[in-house]
């Protein structure tokens, strides 16, 4: 493993995090979160989804939240989408770059968009020629490619080849994502191994929940499979609504807080991130699923007591 080696992290916080919560944060307090972010050197951030609005009132002010962050071509701003018409609406206020879900487990897909996983496939053509004629970057996240909650195991080759249908219709990025945090590292490596043979590590991305505990191990494996850019959330944020108990995101302070201590090079501010992390404790208004929030940096040193116990 080339530790010396860039690995981005991609924040999916202020969608995928923010998604889950009770609390509905105004665009105000996305906007302070997204410039913090932008503070720390994250360079991809998905800022929100164009989705209908009774099922993620969350997602509501996407479009305004958009309209206010900065025109910049140095950070690459996407947002969810579910079908067409989520495309057009992201196209309406300009977004330069949507991200569509379909799921490698017909039955997750069928409950999260009500289409099987071949039909998803189909509505990509047109979605695509939509992008190809408004100059949108089309990135795809493979959901439930390392397991479905519903299905249990996933084939490999059934992950491989719908990639395959992703490269036919040029999608511009393909996501790996573990949904539910289903996924081990020797999993990790072997899936990541075989689709590295189909794309280039700047092609491919890895999402993953750590709701089992081991999606650290499962970012370092895919990195030893080839793989260079992985999502995170903030503070560890996320879940999947249609899995019980599948609870957030790896967190992206303790993914940059890993690879930094190991030699890895991120570019990210880390104490930036952990400032941005309090902030959004204070908004969500609960503790945070991150790690080195709570615990600190790994060479944090604490004062010796004296020996009546003092500091």
């Amino acid at each position: 493993m080339d530790f010396s080696q860039m690995i981005r992290v991609n924040d999916v916080m202020l969608r995928d995090g923010l998604q889950m919560e009770e609390k509905v944060l105004s665009v105000e307090q996305k906007l302070q979160l997204a410039s913090m972010l932008i503070q720390a050197n994250i360079k991809q951030i998905e800022f929100g989804s164009f989705v209908h609005l009774k099922l993620v009132p969350q997602m509501a002010n996407s479009g305004e939240l958009f309209q206010h962050l900065p025109n910049s071509s140095d950070i690459y701003f996407v947002a969810l989408v579910p079908n067409l018409k989520g495309v057009e609406l992201a196209a309406s206020y300009g977004v330069p770059a949507v991200n569509f879900v379909l799921s490698a487990s017909n039955t997750h897909n069928l409950q999260n968009v009500r289409q099987t996983t071949e039909q998803s496939l189909a509505s990509l053509k047109t979605m695509k020629e939509y992008c190809q004629e408004t100059d949108i970057k089309l990135d795809v996240s493979i959901a439930t490619a390392f397991g479905c909650p519903f299905e249990g195991e996933v084939a490999v080759e059934r992950v491989v080849s719908i990639a395959e249908q992703l490269l036919e219709n040029q999608v511009h990025r393909i996501t790996l994502a573990d949904t539910t945090g289903m996924a081990n590292p020797r999993q990790v490596y072997e899936l990541v191994t075989r689709i590295r043979k189909l794309i280039s590590s700047e092609q491919l991305n890895l999402h993953f929940h750590n709701t089992r505990g081991m999606g650290l191990a499962n970012v370092l494996a895919a990195i030893e499979a080839g793989a260079t850019s992985f999502d995170a959330a903030l503070g560890g944020l996320g879940g999947c609504p249609f899995a019980p108990g599948a609870t957030g995101n790896i967190s992206t302070e303790d993914v940059v807080h890993m690879l930094e201590s190991m030699g890895f090079q991120t570019n990210i501010d880390l104490d930036q991130l952990l400032d941005a992390a309090k902030i959004l404790q204070r908004d969500v208004g609960h503790e945070l699923a991150s790690s080195v929030l709570q615990a600190g940096k790994y060479n944090r040193k604490y004062p010796i007591p004296d020996k009546e116990g003092n500091n």
